[in-house]
């Protein structure tokens, strides 16, 4: 009977949290993923499939350049493809969809990723590696359809906690955008485990600028999520709700990753 009540509960608390996502229907500025890489990765041979869901119920809603989509009242919805190609190489392939405040739904674009995890650690310990990403995304997104993004991942972690850093650079490659320094954002989280199947934590997302003129504080991208984790039945997801902490951060944004099984 526990058992169960508690595959119950986090099947209608998964439930729960997507119409809390999907409620905030309206804006976008493509924030396709909202995730800290750690150590997952797809065995040789075995193919996965994730759905990004985030909306932003209140954010920014004035444009940087003509025709952006902003994130305010949107939601933004992205499957996720990946294949494992070597016990240390993940394949990966993003197709970023996109409901605008004006209530049109925009293909976004599409990524294509290459994950190399050379530090693994199923038992606890150290791990580390890198993940490669390119994009081509269409100008309502991005005024530089073509970009390179390098994400570092960087951890430790064992049967109750887990802590892991990507230090992220990016850099524009359409002609009239491209620039020698990229930018740099950095992700963090912080979990514990709290039960058999559920792990809750904090995860911090800050847009610092290009490496070589870092933005003043006021002017970085600062939001904090409490995210909570769970593996189990029917599913595995992530869920979170996040905060942002100045004028330059969207000001409530939701998101949930689910694990879509096959």
């Amino acid at each position: 009977m526990p058992s169960c009540f508690a595959k119950f509960t986090m099947k209608n608390l998964f439930i729960a949290a997507l119409l809390l996502i999907l409620s905030g229907l309206t804006h976008a500025g493509l924030l396709d993923e909202i995730q800290v890489y750690t150590d997952d990765i797809n065995t040789p041979g075995e193919w996965g499939l994730e759905l990004h869901i985030n909306s932003t119920p209140r954010g920014l809603s004035k444009p940087t350049y003509t025709g952006e989509i902003m994130n305010n009242h949107g939601i933004r919805f992205t499957p996720e493809i990946s294949y494992g190609i070597t016990k240390t190489i993940e394949a990966g392939l993003y197709i970023p969809m996109v409901r605008g405040s004006d209530g049109n739904l925009y293909s976004a674009g599409s990524k294509l990723r290459l994950k190399w995890l050379p530090i693994q650690s199923s038992d606890g310990g150290v791990f580390g590696g890198v993940n490669l990403e390119l994009s081509q995304v269409k100008p309502q997104f991005s005024q530089s359809a073509q970009s390179l993004e390098i994400r570092n991942i960087i951890g430790w972690k064992n049967s109750q906690w887990l802590i892991a850093a990507n230090p992220i650079f990016g850099w524009d490659l359409s002609p009239g955008f491209t620039h020698h320094s990229p930018e740099f954002n950095l992700g963090l989280k912080i979990s514990r485990v709290i039960s058999e199947s559920v792990a809750l934590g904090l995860e911090y997302y800050n847009g610092r600028g290009r490496l070589n003129n870092t933005l003043t504080s006021s002017m970085q991208d600062k939001t904090v999520f409490l995210a909570l984790d769970y593996e189990g039945r029917p599913f595995n997801f992530n869920f979170g709700v996040g905060k942002g902490f100045n004028s330059a951060s969207d000001t409530w944004t939701i998101k949930g990753i689910v694990d879509v099984p096959f």
